[in-house]
């Protein structure tokens, strides 16, 4: 999931032009510094420690202020340049845009759309990307590099004048005619196995003009290991079909993946998407192997799969009797490689799951395939001081697209909540703000419900289960719930007082809300004759004055 940016503004001399990125880039959110940016989307009163942790969290960064502040900030976190996110300094009055970091994932292209709405300038200094227009060894996204090395001995080969050889065994080459290259087909049009053989150079050269180049670029989905000494480029062109019996295990899918890919003679890295039938989509075992292959999981319905029968391979009367369509692996990667694409492997059917592999003659882009599976994770965040929340719940907020929860709530967040979609609700609408989270993760979204203390005691998870488990709408019985703990408010209590929970205890709730309060005293009274110790939740509120002091 890429994130959307957030546009830093520290005081109101950077505003309009803050504004202006905002509504130039969809997504975006204005950060502000509280104290001088009041009417910020999002707050923060530290601006060193607020750009680190945009940054550790993958947020693009755009920050209407000196570059001075912004690398001063970021340099103790600093590491792989090939997974940072992007960095971009804007001057006050958008004169000049400067992509400090992120080139790999898109800084100079969203500089110059940048510069392009402020009528500035985009300060670009890679010199393939000025030259070119395209920097050799930033492919698209999903593209992988080989060796980000012989990028280099490429780029200075065209900058001497020279041209470069582009034989196309997966995918295409569009994304190489920068505005200063020229890409054409070369004499012979194909090699000795079939694959289109192209010519690249820079405008200015001659055809004709170094036509036995010395250098060549390889688009393959072949392992980088078995293609030789070439600049590779691995395009997102195939598809991994996964279909299971419910409770298959992650191990029968993985030695699947193993032996196709190694018969086939392909890269993981080519693998652009894994995909299943809608049906599959709380499945674990899938879920869990998307997961670890670090590839998006999308779900097709049943008549989006059917539709593919034709094209397939292994069509099953069974499985059309089970589920709705003729083929699950084989027809959702057809479904989801396009109409012109072919069955590089067709159905491998292992310990109650099955696999296929599909591939496109171009790029895919996930984002354009079938619907995410929802994803629901109900947090709990403790006592509400940042300290004492869980790494599960930040980790669980970094990856949310939304986060629901009552207001006060959300307001605890501060930071955490940056660049995400937030839902505030009042108190009292709890099955509502449920409800909502559910629809919201049944329309492939990822969702975070966010309640205090420990979402499992006297908070939202059991009632998220509740709704789940009755629903009508079948998309939000496939929503994956996960329950994320939390610092319980006796637990909090217990530590300032000492070690009372160290034995046996117990938990009541005084509201008669919706127990009464009948069944409250007894429960009471067999905690005293069990000698527990007892943590009272919900003791007073605005209607309820006298509960605490009968139960004590």
């Amino acid at each position: 999931m890429t994130k959307p940016p957030a546009v830093i503004v520290l005081g109101p001399s950077g505003l309009e032009t803050g504004r202006k990125i905002v509504a130039a880039l969809p997504g975006a959110k204005l950060h502000g510094r509280a104290e001088r940016v009041p009417e910020a989307d999002v707050s923060f009163d530290d601006v060193s420690d607020h750009l680190r942790r945009l940054f550790g969290a993958g947020t693009p960064i755009i920050a209407v202020a000196a570059s001075g502040i912004v690398i001063r900030a970021l340099a103790s976190v600093l590491a792989d340049k090939r997974s940072e996110p992007p960095v971009i300094a804007v001057a006050q009055d958008g004169s000049s845009v400067v992509p400090l970091l992120g080139g790999h994932h898109g800084a100079n292209a969203m500089a110059d759309r940048i510069a392009e709405d402020l009528q500035g300038y985009a300060a670009l200094t890679t010199a393939s990307d000025i030259a070119f227009g395209v920097a050799l060894d930033d492919p698209p996204k999903g593209w992988t590099i080989g060796d980000p090395a012989h990028a280099k001995d490429v780029a200075a080969a065209l900058l001497a004048g020279e041209s470069v050889r582009v034989v196309i065994e997966a995918g295409d080459a569009e994304w190489l005619r920068g505005t200063g290259l020229t890409l054409r087909q070369a004499q012979g049009e194909a090699d000795e196995r079939g694959n289109l053989i192209l010519i690249l150079s820079k405008d200015e050269v001659l055809v004709g003009q170094g036509e036995t180049p010395n250098r060549t670029i390889r688009i393959t989905d072949r392992p980088t290991s078995i293609v030789g000494p070439d600049l590779v480029y691995i395009p997102p062109v195939l598809t991994l079909g996964v279909g299971c019996e419910r409770g298959a295990s992650f191990d029968s899918i993985l030695a699947l993946y193993h032996r196709a890919l190694g018969e086939c003679g392909l890269t993981h890295n080519a693998i652009a998407c894994v995909v299943s039938l809608d049906l599959k989509a709380s499945e674990p075992a899938i879920d869990e192997f998307a997961e670890r292959a670090y590839r998006p999981f999308r779900v097709f319905s049943a008549a989006e799969l059917e539709e593919e029968t034709p094209r397939l391979a292994n069509p099953s009367d069974v499985v059309f009797a089970e589920v709705g369509c003729h083929g699950v692996a084989e027809a959702a990667a057809l479904r989801a490689a396009g109409p012109d694409a072919e069955l590089v492997v067709p159905k491998i059917v292992g310990d109650r799951a099955t696999i296929a592999i599909a591939r496109s003659p171009r790029a895919i882009d996930p984002d354009r395939v079938g619907r995410a599976p929802g994803r629901l994770a109900v947090v709990g965040l403790g006592p509400g001081d940042y300290m004492a929340r869980t790494r599960a719940t930040d980790s669980a907020l970094f990856r949310a697209e939304d986060v629901i929860g009552y207001q006060g709530y959300l307001e605890l967040l501060g930071d955490s909540a940056a660049g995400r979609t937030l839902h505030p609700f009042a108190l009292g609408e709890e099955e509502t703000r449920c409800a909502h989270a559910l629809a919201l993760a049944a329309a492939g979204r990822s969702v975070v419900l966010v309640c205090s203390g420990d979402p499992g005691v006297y908070a939202m998870a059991s009632l998220v289960l509740e709704l789940q488990e009755r629903a009508a709408d079948p998309m939000w019985r496939r929503v994956t719930v996960e329950v994320v703990p939390g610092v319980s408010a006796m637990q909090t209590a217990a530590a300032r007082a000492g070690a009372p929970l160290g034995h046996d205890f117990c938990a009541i709730s005084l509201s008669d809300l919706m127990t009464p309060w009948d069944a409250i005293e007894r429960r009471i009274e067999a905690a005293g004759h069990g000698d527990f110790v007892v943590a009272f939740y919900n003791p007073v509120s605005a209607r309820r004055r006298e509960g605490l002091a009968k139960a004590r």
